[in-house]
């Protein structure tokens, strides 16, 4: 099928940026004298926001004002640091050059911050999204199909000319929430055999693979 836009996931698909998230996250603790969390720890732990983040990384029993105050520092850690180790995952530029080029309409739909969703847009991926967005008030997060729908109806393209492509099960139920197909790719926070027990009805390993699909 030719489609008229792509939507895409950022943490996993698009970009690694997990060893800032990684650092941000244990600042914060640090500040609340908690124990650091490993990168693969952070791994499991990012997808459904920043909040549930911070909720799932201080010890079993935290207070609330207290994951309160992680939360904040955690904010205030990444809106510093969010590109300082955030690297592109190989093939994704170029493929993005190649969708625009074809006139098919590209976008980033995320539960990551929305001031690090911009900035993070801007800085890797100058001229190559039409549309870049992530979780702020107002607008359910994913799975939730809100922020998905929300895009594409700025875009002009209804879901059912669109797809959603993403790295985690949290994907997969967003596209079927909003009507679009979904294709999960194995390069990011999830392994192969846990997307296909959530349902991935095709999964994609590399960007050439990606891009056969989607032109």
């Amino acid at each position: 099928m030719t489609y008229r836009a792509v939507v895409f996931d950022m943490d996993g698909t698009i970009l690694d940026t997990l060893e800032d998230m990684k650092r941000s996250v244990n600042a914060a603790l640090a500040a609340e004298g908690f124990p650091p969390r490993t990168l693969d720890e952070v791994r499991h732990f990012v997808g459904n926001g920043n909040r549930r983040l911070v909720e799932r990384a201080v010890p079993e029993g935290t207070e609330a004002d207290a994951v309160e105050r992680v939360f904040r520092g955690f904010h205030a850690q990444y809106r510093a640091h969010c590109m300082d180790h955030a690297r592109v995952y190989p093939g994704i530029p170029a493929l993005l050059a190649r969708l625009r080029a074809a006139g098919i309409r590209t976008a980033v739909v995320s539960n990551k911050a929305d001031y690090a969703v911009k900035l993070l847009a801007e800085r890797f991926f100058p001229g190559l999204l039409d549309a870049a967005a992530g979780e702020k008030e107002g607008v359910r997060r994913k799975p939730a199909p809100d922020g998905v729908l929300a895009v594409l109806a700025a875009l002009g393209v209804p879901p059912a000319e669109a797809v959603y492509v993403g790295d985690s099960e949290v994907d997969i139920e967003t596209a079927r929430n909003a009507g679009l197909p979904c294709l999960s790719v194995t390069w990011g926070f999830r392994p192969e055999a846990y997307l296909i027990r959530q349902g991935a009805g095709r999964i994609v390993r590399t960007a050439e693979e990606l891009g056969a699909l989607l032109l």
